[in-house]
C-alpha cells in the first residue's frame, strides 16, 4: 500500500495584517515535525504543498530539520484553503447576522476585523457560523463550498496516484482542505449535507502541523488517522 500524509500548515499570524504568515511559534512546530519525521518516518517519495506562504514556510521548516530539499517539492494550488474572510464577509453581511461582538454589519473581506480579529474566541464562533452557511449550500460566493470540495478532491486523486505501493507523500496544507478529505473517506456515500456537517466537525479542531494519514490501496484512498500530533506540546499545541 501507499501512503499520503497529509500536514495542516504551522500556525498563522493571527489577529495581523498578513493572516498568512507562521507566526514564531509555527515556524517552530515545523521545525519540530521535521525533527519528527526524520526520526520516524520514512523518507518521502513525493513532497507537494499548497501555494499559500503558510504552506511553503511550513515546508521550509520542516525540510530543516528533515533534511528535505525545496527542489522536490511539487506545488499544486488545489490543496490551497478557502477564503476564510471573504465567507465571513459574505456571512457577517447578511442582516442580522453578524454573529459575534464587535463584527461589522456589512463588511467586505478586506473589512472583517475589528475587535473579533483579535479575539480568539470570538472569531472563533464567527468562524464556525459563518462557514456552517457556506457550507449550506450558498452560492452567493466567488468559490462554493462545492467548488471547494471538487478541487479539493481532485487535488487528493493526484496525491494518491503518486503514492502507490509502497510510497509516501507528505501534503503541507489546510485545516478545512485535510477536513474535505476526512469527510469524504469517512462516509462517501453522504448526501452532501451530512458530507457537509461532517467537514465541519473536522475542521474546527485539525491542529497546527497535526497528520492525517490516508492509505492508498487497490480500492482506492482511505482514512487510516487523523489529526496526530506527537511532537506537540504545551504552547505549541495550536488549532488557530
Amino acid at each position: 500500500m501507499g501512503v499520503v500524509l497529509l500536514v495542516r500548515h504551522g500556525q498563522a499570524s493571527f489577529g495581523t495584517d498578513d493572516y498568512d504568515v507562521l507566526s514564531e511559534n509555527g515556524w517552530e512546530q515545523g521545525r519540530r515535525l521535521g525533527g519528527w519525521f526524520a526520526e520516524h518516518e520514512a523518507t518521502p517519495t513525493a513532497l507537494v504543498r499548497g501555494d499559500m506562504r503558510r504552506h511553503r514556510e511550513t515546508l521550509e521548516a520542516m525540510g530543516e530539520r528533515a533534511g528535505w530539499s525545496a527542489a522536490d517539492v511539487v506545488e499544486d494550488p488545489a490543496w490551497n484553503e478557502f477564503d476564510h474572510l471573504a465567507v465571513i464577509a459574505g456571512f457577517v453581511a447578511v442582516p442580522g447576522e453578524s454573529g459575534a461582538p464587535g463584527a461589522p454589519g456589512a463588511a467586505g473581506a478586506a473589512d472583517v476585523g475589528g475587535d473579533v480579529r483579535h479575539d480568539r474566541r470570538a472569531f472563533q464562533r464567527l468562524f464556525e457560523r459563518a462557514t456552517e452557511r457556506w457550507a449550506a449550500g450558498d452560492g452567493s460566493y466567488a468559490e462554493t463550498y462545492a467548488g471547494f470540495v471538487g478541487r479539493v478532491r481532485g487535488a487528493l486523486d493526484r496525491a494518491a496516484a503518486a503514492s502507490g505501493s509502497g510510497r509516501t507523500t507528505v501534503v503541507v496544507t489546510s485545516g478545512g482542505a485535510i477536513a474535505v478529505v476526512c469527510a469524504a473517506l469517512v462516509d462517501p456515500d453522504a448526501d452532501p449535507a451530512a458530507s457537509a456537517r461532517l467537514w465541519q466537525r473536522f475542521n474546527t479542531v485539525t491542529v497546527n502541523t497535526s497528520i492525517t494519514r490516508v492509505v492508498v490501496g487497490s480500492g482506492g484512498p482511505r482514512l487510516l488517522t487523523f489529526n496526530e500530533h506527537p511532537p506537540l506540546a504545551g504552547p505549541l499545541l495550536t488549532s488557530r
